[in-house]
């Protein structure tokens, strides 16, 4: 292979990674513009490693509607086995542990290089196992290596939220500039070419400068579109042919497209028009391809489409996702309507929920008119799929639906369809109408013979009653879902109901709840119900951070979101980050809750409370630091909140919103909003709802004593012994609390804390109050006299300190009330900073540079 210019050091780091694979798996991101050379990069790293390295590609298509896992077909066509055997219909989850077993090889073996290029043009399933893969590689010697277009993935791309979540220590970021001028002279004298205008022409891109080099010299072509059509100028009649029924196929064209024209694709090849991929042929770069495709007639396009479409349509085993997008570019309404509800099925099984919504609301329209029934059902596959998959599209389609199945004047699928409508009414916002829609449902249904559909409904009542806090009526009519479930052996049903009686009683206090949750969902997990089970542990996890329940709800968050994530259950994820991003929050890794928040707010739009955690921890954030703005965002939380009427989507909102206006010294709003906030706590009967409300209340100037059922330390702290309220919240493992707790009292003790958090607003209130009084004002921190170089954060230099002193992860954590995982995170952020590769090596560089 000719040597790449300029990508030397690029070759040398992935080379490196894969010798550093030996001690456990590596992550390479290689990015750059279209033709920045990121196949050529991989493909002459995969033939320097040799039999050092056993290299699985896989590769992602533009396809309409991406096809689900489409890289993971690749690669298990190549090893086969189970893995192949399972890809097409099993679970996802054990799909990917397959996948992972598969690439588990003793350490003599060749070291496993899993290619997947092209990710912007990723499913969510197969960026759901990037996540998957990232999070396991330490526990093998594997190389994940990735290629992405910089320029084709916008702020709201999923894969940034992927990326930004792989362990950093393990990850490399390759990003590839343009060829300087020097370079591209260099491959012109290579050509044997005087080309002084090919840098100015191409921008030093290494597919255009190649491409321009390659062309007829007796001309320099101004674009691709030029220079490819020049170059399939050059073919006979037929090869050209040939060339165009390839552009059309967006990854490559196989012996079923091909046909017998053998001797037309010789000469594509010979002439350096297509290359020999994936048993086929292909464009060398996806913007040839397009070039081509686009300087075809609408006409000449939809021909070659609905040729593809016959010849994929006669065979056995072609993906439905290809079907659909060349039925849709072939202008064939009935192929669109026959295969996507298809592909829409297959995606929806592999958790690639909004590619299969994609799918439903390609062929909706085509089916105006079509029997009722039938776009009915359409539209409630639609509903369930955008749900899932955490798209405010569901609700519409449910009603819609809704509306056809009164049309048809059947009792039963009404009453179903009315609940789902209930159902998607409280998810986006609507709690009074989703209740109103829950009793209809129940009325509709008990006029017809029990059934299935009846205990459902009294489970979905039971739901909307427990969001409420109306505990006793959501057990109540839980009681009556599961009594008739268990007559009718509704299994569904049974589970979702024993989820509302343990929520309700983790509500009321009642601990006997968290093991009615657990229960529920290792029950669910069972039977395969996977919107069960992460509700169960959702609504654990988020109970256990407003009860304050710290370690319960690290152990929950840390054992569900994975499941979400893994079964693209989006809604939930994006809720449970925000509640993530609070308990970080409580326990002062400030920049963990950042990053969680950031990460949950980042997506398409949620209706309703699921995004009010994140924007409460945001809010909480901003308004501490003082950042510009912040009132602006606790405002927007309660915006957002309080519609619902719901304790769960109030109260955080209502406290934040109180802190914001009393840090800016507006205590009338900070009382507004405390005593808002109240009322709903009191009627909730939350005890640290109604602690922190009142505690802020109380701050605000109201005399009145600390309100019964509020929680101990806020109780202790109105009441004023803030001693007693600092060690408790000390022992709960919130130290920003402690602090507040010790302002009342040592505001030296409290400062320090305030100071290293950067919590500026706190610590400036605190020292104009302490100024006001007369009393001795504690120094702030002085500014640092040298420029820390290492991009170290305050959190990661102590970290370092410790993790220098020799001690564990495990004691790092307590030393510093962390979660271990919390610790792993930093520690790696840590040696990656550093350039080292082990923690002695760390702290010896920490030395040297006089870090410590």
């Amino acid at each position: 292979m000719t040597p790449l210019l300029e990508r030397s050091a690029e070759l040398r780091a992935l080379d490196g990674l894969l010798a550093g694979s030996a001690a456990g798996g590596r992550v390479a991101v290689v990015s750059g513009e279209a033709g920045a050379g990121k196949s050529t990069l991989v493909a002459a790293f995969a033939e320097a490693a040799g039999p050092r390295a056993q290299v699985l590609w896989g590769a992602c298509d533009p396809l309409l509607t991406p096809r689900a896992l489409g890289p993971l077909h690749d690669i298990a066509r190549r090893l086969g086995g189970r893995l192949r055997e399972r890809i097409a219909e099993g679970p996802r989850g054990e799909v990917f542990d397959l996948l992972l077993e598969a690439l588990d090889r003793p350490p003599r073996a060749a070291r496993p290089v899993v290619v997947l290029e092209d990710l912007h043009w990723a499913d969510e399933a197969t960026l759901d196992m990037v996540a998957f893969l990232g999070r396991r590689l330490a526990l093998c010697r594997a190389l994940l290596l990735i290629t992405y277009r910089e320029d084709e993935i916008g702020p709201d791309h999923r894969l940034r939220a992927v990326l930004a979540g792989l362990p950093p220590g393990l990850l490399r970021r390759i990003s590839l500039p343009p060829l300087t001028v020097d370079a591209v002279a260099e491959l012109a004298r290579r050509a044997g070419r005087d080309a002084p205008g090919v840098h100015e022409t191409t921008g030093g891109n290494p597919l255009l400068v190649t491409e321009v080099l390659a062309a007829p010299a007796e001309g320099v072509p101004p674009t691709v579109r030029d220079l490819i059509l020049s170059r399939l100028a050059t073919l006979t009649a037929n090869a050209r042919e040939v060339a165009c029924l390839v552009s059309v196929a967006p990854s490559h064209a196989g012996p079923e497209l091909l046909g017998d024209r053998l001797a037309e694709v010789d000469e594509c090849l010979a002439r350096g028009v297509l290359t020999a991929r994936g048993g086929g042929v292909a464009f060398r770069h996806e913007l040839l391809r397009r070039a081509v495709e686009e300087s075809l007639s609408p006409v000449r396009r939809q021909a070659l489409h609905a040729e593809i479409l016959s010849a994929y349509e006669a065979q056995p085993g072609v993906d439905p996702a290809a079907l659909v997008h060349h039925a849709h570019h072939a202008g064939d309404p009935k192929a669109v309507l026959r295969w996507a509800p298809v592909a829409a099925r297959r995606a929806a099984s592999l958790g690639a929920y909004r590619q299969a919504a994609a799918h439903y609301a390609l062929a909706l329209p085509l089916a105006a008119d079509h029997p009722v029934r039938d776009r009915a059902a359409l539209l409630e596959e639609y509903s369930v799929a955008a749900y899932h998959g955490g798209l405010t599209e569901a609700l519409d389609a449910s009603r819609a639906a809704l509306a056809l199945r009164a049309e048809l004047d059947e009792p039963v699928p009404t009453g179903v369809a009315l609940r789902w409508v209930s159902r998607l009414s409280w998810w986006n916002g609507r709690p009074d109408e989703a209740r109103e829609l829950g009793f209809r449902a129940v009325e509709v249904l008990e006029r017809q013979p029990p059934g299935p559909e009846l205990a459902a409904a009294y489970s979905n009542l039971s739901q909307l009653f427990m969001l409420r806090d109306e505990n006793a009526a959501a057990i109540a009519w839980a009681t009556r879902a599961t009594e008739l479930a268990q007559r009718l052996g509704d299994f569904d049903t049974e589970v979702h109901a024993l989820i509302n009686i343990g929520s309700a009683r983790l509500h009321r206090g009642d601990a006997t709840g968290v093991g009615d949750l657990r229960r529920a969902h290792e029950r669910a997990v069972a039977a395969g119900l996977d919107d069960h089970a992460g509700r169960a542990l959702t609504n654990l996890a988020s109970s256990a951070v407003d009860w304050h329940d710290l370690a319960v709800a690290e152990q929950t968050l840390d054992r569900i979101i994975p499941f979400l994530t893994a079964r693209d259950l989006d809604g939930y994820t994006r809720h449970l980050l925000g509640h993530r991003a609070r308990l970080h929050l409580a326990r002062c890794d400030w920049a963990a809750a950042a990053d969680d928040a950031e990460q949950a707010l980042t997506g398409p739009p949620m209706h309703g409370g699921g995004l009010v955690p994140a924007l409460v921890a945001r809010a909480l954030l901003r308004v501490r630091r003082d950042a510009p703005g912040a009132l602006d965002d606790a405002r927007r939380a309660t915006e957002r909140g309080y519609p619902t009427g719901e304790s769960q989507f109030v109260c955080p909102p209502a406290a934040a919103l109180a802190e914001a206006y009393w840090l800016a010294g507006d205590l009338s709003a900070a009382a507004a909003e405390a005593r808002r906030g109240l009322e709903v706590a009191l009627r909730a009967e939350q005890p640290w709802f109604i602690g922190e409300l009142a505690f802020w209340l109380w701050r605000s100037g109201d005399p009145a004593p600390a309100p019964p059922g509020a929680a101990e330390p806020f109780r202790l702290l109105i009441n004023g012994d803030w001693r007693a309220a600092a060690a408790q919240f000390d022992q709960l493992g919130s130290p920003y609390q402690a602090a507040v707790a010790r302002s009342q009292g040592d505001a030296a003790a409290a400062l320090r804390v305030f100071d290293r958090l950067g919590a500026t607003a706190p610590a400036r209130q605190l020292r104009s109050s302490l100024r006001e009084r007369g009393l001795p004002v504690p120094r702030g921190p002085r500014a640092a006299t040298t420029a820390d170089s290492t991009g170290l954060t305050g959190r990661q230099r102590e970290v370092l300190k410790l993790l220098a002193e020799g001690l564990s992860n495990a004691d790092i954590a307590s030393r510093l009330t962390l979660s271990t995982k919390t610790v792993d995170h930093h520690v790696s952020a840590v040696l990656a900073k550093l350039g080292v590769s082990s923690r002695g090596k760390a702290a010896a560089e920490a030395r040297s540079r006089g870090l410590l």
